[in-house]
Formats: C-alpha cells, sequence, structure tokens
C-alpha cells in the first residue's frame, strides 16, 4: 500500500477547503490533515491512469461490509446521486483520493471504521 496519496493541486486544494469548513468528522479530518501532509501533488496529465481522482469510474470492495459497489466520482456541482454520481468531496470519496488500485484503506467513516479495497479505477467521460 502506498505510503503517500497522490493528488492534483486542484483536488489537495478542495480537501483543504473541505476541512477548513468542518465538512467532515473529527476522525476523518485528523486522517485527511496526515494524508495531505504527506500527499505527492502532480499535473493532471501525470497522474497515473490506477489512481483514484475526478472523473473516474472507481469499483470498491467494502471488506467490512462484504460488498462491492461502483462510483462515479465527478465534481461536486455534478453530483447526482441517482446516476451514481459522487461528489469527489463526499465521503467515499474523500477515503480513497489519491490512492491505486490494489491499495486497502481503514478508513474512519462517521457511522465506524471500514475496510475499503480499491479494485478498478477507470477513465470516465461524462
Amino acid at each position: 500500500m502506498s505510503d503517500h496519496i497522490t493528488v492534483t493541486t486542484g483536488i489537495y486544494d478542495a480537501i483543504k477547503d473541505t476541512l477548513r469548513r468542518k465538512k467532515v468528522s473529527i476522525g476523518e479530518e485528523k486522517r485527511l490533515t496526515e494524508e495531505l501532509r504527506k500527499a505527492k501533488q502532480v499535473l493532471r496529465r501525470d497522474l497515473p491512469e490506477d489512481v483514484v481522482t475526478v472523473n473516474r469510474k472507481v469499483t470498491l470492495k467494502d471488506h467490512t461490509l462484504n460488498t462491492q459497489h461502483e462510483y462515479i466520482f465527478v465534481p461536486s456541482a455534478k453530483e447526482k446521486l441517482k446516476k451514481n454520481k459522487h461528489s469527489i468531496l463526499s465521503n467515499i470519496a474523500l477515503a480513497v483520493v489519491g490512492y491505486k488500485v490494489g491499495d486497502i484503506i481503514e478508513w474512519p467513516f462517521r457511522e465506524g471504521e471500514r475496510k475499503i479495497e480499491i479494485v478498478k479505477v477507470e477513465a470516465w467521460e461524462g
């Protein structure tokens, strides 16, 4: 598993802003602050294709709930949950953004700690 997340500067700044506005739980705030401190920032064109970011279709396996689900992560303004389009700043996206296929993340969701595995990441053109 990666010892740091890889994000674009735009995503880095958006997460920072979300933290500033207290949009996450205390546990998530501590975890995100720690991850941002070690994060590797890259240009969009230099971001590997297997890294979770905006405009990607991501398949996640939840080892805690024993489920697998596909998410489409989009800019916040384009979120449409009925069409499975989740904001890149949603709880599930914040847990996995910057990680890559094969990574397993233990994340302090509001409803409790869950273990999430990134199974697949694909480009998504909406």
